[in-house]
């Protein structure tokens, strides 16, 4: 009998693991498929693609992201180390409103970026520009976020980066068809909007109890939804009409 007991707990505990592990995966997967929809990098990947073959982008990508990524998971792994876990967890709560804001605001590619020089070959080309994009961008700074609330480092970096190649991927494949039948406009919103309900559910799992009342509740809402006005609809719109002489039809305004 103790023998049968000891096989089912300890098939009981790898199967938690297991789904603890695979949890792990597919939250930190997701999480940047959705944060990379319309991020610059997306976009330095549809780029890429018109100058270079599909799967030399996409190896540069791979080459990119797991050099980005492991820095990112490694910070983010130190971090949880030494402060404590409900002050990570605020923390990563604050980030992901940060990154549906920014989201919200939009984003775009610069020259320099897209111009690198062609002094290495196709895919270390491709690697070097995606590394500097990545470099303090939203989805390395929700990597750390997501590392120092996890005690699986190894699963977080890869699928944050197989997130990356299904973005990246979806960008240099389908940024033609998008183009022409999906306005950028719902792609920022929606991706904005989920970062956004993310962290309000995991601020509010996590807000001290003195807080959680109608009037802290009805204020931030309302604070929220200003934000969500400012970054989505004014800034939003300043960045589009900032340069007007540089719209590739020739039109700034709307």
């Amino acid at each position: 009998m103790p023998r049968e007991t000891t096989t089912v707990d300890s098939a009981g505990i790898t199967n938690q693991l297991g789904g603890n592990i695979l949890a792990t995966l597919i939250k930190a997967l997701l999480l940047v498929v959705v944060a990379e929809m319309g991020d610059k990098t997306q976009l330095l990947a549809m780029a890429m693609a018109s100058k270079y073959r599909a799967k030399q982008v996409i190896l540069g990508v791979l080459i990119a992201t797991l050099l980005n990524h492991a820095l990112a998971v490694a910070a983010g792994t130190y971090l949880s180390s030494f402060i404590p876990m409900d002050a990570v967890k605020l923390a990563a709560a604050v980030a992901f409103l940060v990154f549906g804001l920014w989201t919200l605001r939009g984003d775009k590619l610069d020259e320099e970026e897209c111009g690198t020089k062609r002094r290495f070959g196709p895919v270390i080309t491709v690697a070097i520009a995606f590394f500097l994009a990545e470099m303090g961008d939203k989805t390395q700074l929700m990597t750390i976020a997501i590392a120092a609330d996890s005690t699986q480092p190894l699963f977080i970096l890869m699928g944050t980066t197989i997130g990356m190649l299904i973005a990246d991927g979806i960008g240099i494949l389908g940024g033609a068809w998008m183009a022409k039948h999906v306005p950028e406009r719902y792609i920022k919103w929606t991706a904005g909007m989920i970062f956004l309900v993310f962290g309000t559910v995991t601020l509010y799992q996590e807000a001290p109890a003195f807080l959680l009342h109608p009037l802290p509740i009805v204020l931030y809402v309302a604070v929220l939804g200003g934000l969500i006005y400012l970054f989505g609809v004014k800034l939003s719109y300043h960045r589009k009409t900032a340069k007007p002489a540089e719209q590739p039809d020739g039109t700034g305004t709307v």
